[in-house]
């Protein structure tokens, strides 16, 4: 069973996909996640996964989270020092 994190602003749906993608090199952000799996050299298929270790799963998932939340961090801070100079 796939686990979502529930947004605390389900309006933010849209933005997260868009900066997944944009991260992942991807027009789709479905289509994310199989990219960085090709990077990592994780077999990973569309349907079932079953046979993947915990390891590489979390390979997938972690670096995505990662790099989203390095992103979000940048940006606050720059909209942060936006903010002081004016």
């Amino acid at each position: 069973m796939a686990r979502r994190n529930k947004l605390l602003v389900p309006e933010a749906r849209q933005g997260l996909d868009q900066l997944k993608a944009q991260l992942s090199k991807s027009n789709n952000p479905n289509d994310a996640k199989f990219e960085v799996a090709r990077e990592q050299g994780i077999p990973l298929n569309k349907g079932y996964n079953g046979d993947l270790t915990s390891k590489e799963a979390g390979k997938v998932g972690g670096n995505m989270g990662g790099k989203m939340v390095r992103e979000l961090v940048k940006m606050a801070q720059q909209q942060m020092n936006d903010q002081q100079k004016k």
